[in-house]
């Protein structure tokens, strides 16, 4: 393992980062989405996958986005 890997997630307070649980960062992830869900709705939502991951993984990603979500905005960048 490289020496500045990340081990732990960080959390923004204040401007300033720092250490947070596991739980802590994805309710603060998942809060962040259902603002601009409750906000702007679906649409406002977009995700990019990596041409270069696995058909499982852009699938994921997909049906993440389609079906939690509700928004068609998503691309793999597959088209070479």
């Amino acid at each position: 393992m490289a020496r500045a890997r990340l081990t732990t997630p960080f959390v923004r307070d204040g401007g300033e980062l720092r250490p947070a649980t596991w739980d802590e960062a994805l309710t603060r992830a998942a809060s962040g989405f259902d603002r601009v869900l409750d906000e702007s709705g679906p649409s406002a939502f977009g995700m990019f996958s990596c041409s270069k991951a696995t058909n499982e993984m852009n699938y994921a990603a997909q049906k993440f986005a389609r079906t939690v979500i509700g928004s068609n905005n998503i691309d793999s960048c597959n088209r070479t």
